[in-house]
């Protein structure tokens, strides 16, 4: 059992809340927040563990403020910035890069350092809407290409004339990356090169992130000139697998090293022993695949077949869902079954 996220300590006095970091939950261990007691309790849940946070939240998930497992996530994303430039100046040495522009928000980190050791200047192209959901995991492919030219507007004075290196996070469908490409040559840019953080995702992700099916990727049985060429830019660059783990790596701390990581949408090496072709992926292909999804959506039935007409959380959960209205819940169908070691 994997666990990845914070242990965040949630203290209430009188209508103000402060939320303090305690300690990382260890691998295999339980965190329980009694919402009507206000305790909190802890189980080690399975006894051989090993920690192998996955690799994915350094590279987007995570706030750029976070510290997970020791790592400091701003520190990370410099260094895979630094090992982009690296490689740019290996496979490309003599670009002709006139600017830097990060694809908002994760790639911010990662694209200053990228301009910073390629000694090229980074500019803000891109201005964010921040009220557009993340499009990758959008149902329908019209609705996610609509949805970029919403989400992101273009300063064309920063593309105009310009051959422009581009660093996302990711790549994960591509329509992001193409429709942004496109805007950056209406915008006028002459070239448009196109990097990523991370490796190419070639596999679907079984622990929480709603990674679409294989054969929706875009980087699923396509090398690099391929990809280019789908989404329109000049060439593609990717990081190397081995560069994103040292980034990480390198930024631990001494007394909390890390040497593993869950890569599973890059490796296709599931760290619970998964393999591609299992009965599980082809029920998780059923639940995810576009057509699936937008079932759902006409019938009105959110994820996993849940009604939409419902909230997704009740009151009969572990969740906080009006508290203050909420009936007394007897330990027989409550998470206060939990109880302290």
């Amino acid at each position: 059992m994997i666990v990845l996220i914070l242990l965040l300590l949630l203290i209430s006095f009188n209508t103000s809340q402060f939320i303090l970091f305690s300690r990382d939950i260890a691998a295999g261990e339980a965190f329980f927040a009694d919402m009507n007691t206000g305790k909190c309790h802890f189980r080690q849940c399975n006894k051989v563990t090993s920690v192998a946070p996955c690799i994915f939240e350094y590279v987007y998930f995570a706030r750029p403020d976070s510290i997970m497992d020791g790592v400091s996530v701003y520190e990370s994303r410099l260094k895979m910035g630094e090992k982009l430039a690296d490689k740019i100046k290996r496979i490309h040495p003599d670009h002709d890069i006139d600017v830097v522009i990060p694809i908002p928000e994760t790639a911010r980190t990662c694209a200053l350092q990228t301009a910073h050791f390629l000694d090229i200047p980074f500019r803000e192209g891109f201005v964010k809407n921040r009220y557009i959901a993340r499009t990758f995991i959008m149902p329908g492919q019209a609705k996610r290409k609509k949805s970029v030219r919403l989400k992101l507007n273009t300063i064309k004075r920063e593309f105009a004339d310009k051959n422009v290196l581009l660093v996302d996070d990711s790549i994960v469908r591509g329509t992001t990356a193409n429709e942004i490409v496109q805007m950056a040559r209406e915008a006028g840019a002459k070239k448009v090169y196109f990097c990523s953080a991370a490796p190419p995702i070639r596999y679907p992700n079984i622990y929480g992130i709603d990674i679409p099916t294989r054969k929706e990727l875009i980087a699923y049985e396509r090398e690099e000139d391929e990809i280019a060429s789908k989404i329109g830019c000049d060439w593609v660059m990717y990081q190397d697998l081995e560069d994103l783990e040292s980034s990480v790596i390198d930024s631990a701390s001494p007394d909390q090293p890390l040497s593993k990581f869950d890569t599973s949408c890059f490796s296709g090496t599931y760290v619970t022993g998964e393999k591609i072709g299992d009965a599980y992926f082809q029920r998780l292909y059923n639940l995810r695949n576009d057509a699936a999804k937008q079932k759902r959506d006409v019938n009105g039935v959110g994820k996993l077949g849940t009604s939409l007409s419902k909230p997704q959380q009740s009151n009969d959960g572990c969740e906080s869902v009006e508290n203050k209205n909420r009936p007394s819940l007897i330990a027989a169908n409550s998470c206060e079954a939990i109880q302290n070691a």
